[in-house]
């Protein structure tokens, strides 16, 4: 009954107040809304406090903003709005320093903490204030730790976002500056906080594995779901003027909003990916910085931290950003693919992020092929030595680079990277060997290496060939007899070459294994009569057989000694 006769008593300030107060002068306006509750209602916080700042404005006939009666005061008229020139426009920077802290928790226990009037329910022209003071009331910060604390105030300020959610997307009007500064504070006081410690910190665990690790969900979610998609509609809106908002929506803004794609909540990066994304594309004057601050969080992580929540996100926001590059591409980007996409491959958690990261790799070579060259002898250079999953993946990638490279650029790195096809063919890891062997089921592929199979097949025959008698996997064997095949019927000749190759290698390979046996056979039997004749005492000199033993063997002088000493 008291918050219907306030909305009663508000309407009727609306009604006595819209022919008397000067119609240019907006503050006066939202003062007398909110000056109009009658002797013994309850005050909201935000009205109280839109009330205390302004004002009080009374009319010609002698009565106040509510319209009751009150004795005639002669009230100079409000200052004028400082200029442009006289007052720059405040910066986010200025917002978080002069922001205020919200109320103490005794007022809202108190139940001042009450709902505003629905935008249906006030005239078009009050409801531009309206939504100033809505936004004013969500700047409240409510403890989500504790579910059962001020739980009819938290449903208020839920309702309340919705609707300043549902204002802003039916595009009523155009913003005024005052309204950006206000959506501004919101947004800051709302967003832009510490992000608690991951579960690994908290442990002091030095090993982090985020695929085993369950993220830790923000509490506040129900408000900040709200907050975000508010942030959405208000960039992507048609009613908002992108030149004066990127004052607001400033580089240090950006920033603090890239601080939050370390948040482990999916749910909060996956709003954040879309925000900036939307950014990026409206506000060009933040595109360079964006792509510097994004490059710079991939270094702290590289060279760093290797621990970083937002890593596959910031790279799907560049998979897009990379396919609308202009040709030919420019150096900076060049350099950003060779110092910060390549390098990404190093961090043990790659896995996470990897089928982005393939994306925007994938994107570079098929906007300028001449970078296949730079970006294979990248995946070389950071190959796995004992990771055998992730091994896997670099031949995925491998595959679909191969797959836009040209004849000239495959040539200049064909040698280095077979070395590596024959190492991973010979792997004793089957799904290594078996995904290498998958490469010569991929047409392109296998036009490369017919091109140019007097230098490939060299390179890995006697991988195939050691595979085809002694590798443990059935699979692997019958996949390595294909590819052998293939090679037999595209040059026979080249073929037949490298046989009679690996033939004569692997019968030098035995005549030294015949002779490195034969030699530790002579020397077992110069060490069993060593033993032998020191078993007698005072026998300093060996004997001139054993000498002959050891000289026939090829032990030379100080070996000789060696064998003597023990």
């Amino acid at each position: 009954m008291v918050f219907k006769f306030k909305r009663a008593i508000q309407r009727s300030s609306n009604k006595g107040s819209k022919a008397d107060i000067n119609s240019n002068d907006t503050t006066s306006s939202s003062a007398s809304t909110a000056a109009s509750p009658a002797v013994g209602s309850t005050v909201s916080a935000p009205a109280a406090m839109a009330a205390a700042s302004q004002p009080v404005v009374t009319t010609k006939a002698g009565t106040n903003a509510a319209g009751s009666r009150a004795p005639a005061v002669a009230v100079p008229a409000p200052p004028p709005r400082a200029t442009a020139a006289a007052a720059p426009p405040p910066t986010i920077a200025g917002i978080l320093a002069a922001q205020r802290p919200g109320p103490p928790k005794e007022k809202l226990a108190n139940g001042s903490f009450e709902p505003l009037p629905l935008f249906r329910d006030v005239p078009s022209s009050e409801r531009q204030n309206l939504f100033i003071r809505k936004l004013q009331l969500c700047c409240y910060i409510f403890d989500f730790t504790d579910p059962t604390r001020n739980v009819k105030e938290k449903e208020i300020k839920r309702q309340t976002l919705l609707e300043l959610v549902d204002y802003v997307t039916s595009g009523t009007g155009k913003f005024t500056e005052a309204v950006f500064e206000d959506i501004s504070k919101m947004l800051v006081v709302n967003l832009f906080r510490t992000l608690p410690p991951s579960s690994h910190e908290n442990t002091g665990s030095e090993t982090f594995d985020p695929e085993e690790e369950e993220p830790t969900m923000e509490p506040a979610w129900p408000h900040l779901q709200i907050v975000y998609e508010f942030l959405l509609r208000y960039v992507v809106s048609s009613e908002i003027d992108a030149k004066l908002a990127k004052r607001y929506i400033d580089q240090s803004f950006v920033l603090r909003l890239l601080d939050l794609f370390d948040s482990e909540d999916p749910r909060e990066r996956e709003y954040l990916k879309t925000i900036l994304h939307r950014i990026y594309g409206k506000f060009m004057v933040h595109r360079p910085f964006i792509r510097k601050a994004i490059n710079n969080i991939f270094y702290q992580f590289i060279f760093e931290t290797e621990r970083h929540n937002g890593v596959a996100e910031l790279l799907e926001i560049l998979g897009s950003i990379i396919n609308g590059f202009a040709l030919p591409l420019k150096e900076e980007h060049k350099l950003f693919l060779a110092r910060a996409l390549i390098p990404l491959h190093k961090p043990k958690c790659v896995s996470m992020y990897h089928q982005q990261l393939s994306y925007c790799i994938i994107q570079f070579v098929e906007k300028d092929y001449k970078l296949a060259d730079t970006v294979i002898r990248g995946l070389l250079k950071y190959w796995p030595v004992t990771n055998s999953q992730k091994e896997v993946l670099f031949l995925g990638e491998l595959e679909e680079v191969l797959e836009a490279t040209q004849a000239a650029e495959f040539q200049r790195c064909m040698v280095p990277l077979f070395r590596q096809f024959s190492r991973c063919l010979n792997s004793s890891h089957f799904q290594v060997a078996e995904r290498a062997l998958f490469l010569w089921n991929n047409d392109h592929f296998v036009s490369l290496v017919a091109q140019n199979r007097q230098v490939v097949l060299p390179l890995i025959f006697t991988a195939l060939e050691r595979n085809t008698r002694s590798h443990w996997n059935q699979a692997v064997h019958g996949l390595t007899l294909n590819v052998r095949k293939m090679f037999l019927e595209m040059d026979q000749e080249v073929f037949q070459v490298c046989q009679l190759k690996f033939q004569e290698d692997e019968a030098k390979a035995k005549g030294l294994e015949e002779k490195r046996e034969d030699t530790w056979k002579r020397l077992e039997a110069a060490g069993t009569l060593l033993a032998n004749n020191s078993s007698m005492k005072g026998v300093t000199v060996l004997s001139d057989r054993m000498l002959s033993t050891l000289t026939a063997s090829g032990v030379p002088p100080q070996g000789q000694m060696a064998v003597v000493g023990n």
